[in-house]
């Protein structure tokens, strides 16, 4: 199943322009490199729905919190780690 994971943008870590720029978002502590190409308008702090290694979209702290919660619920973060 392909899920998209919330997680907090803590880093612009490559910025080519105002458009094409990766990211390190943290996910509960697990931090891994993103792209926020299709997130333009994300700044340090925010939280982001990550698919695939891509930010696809900003989200409230608070939803984002609670949908990383029932993720780890479910026990869907195992693959995070390992990739």
């Amino acid at each position: 199943m392909c899920l998209s994971i919330p997680g907090k943008l803590i880093e612009i870590t490559d910025q080519l322009d105002d458009t094409f720029r990766v990211g390190k978002v943290s996910f509960d502590g697990i931090v891994k490199k993103v792209s926020l190409t299709l997130v333009p308008e994300a700044k340090i702090g925010d939280y982001v729905m990550v698919h695939v290694g891509a930010a696809i979209s900003i989200v409230d702290e608070e939803e984002a919190k609670k949908t990383f919660e029932l993720l780890k619920q479910l026990d869907e973060l195992h693959e995070l780690e390992n990739q």
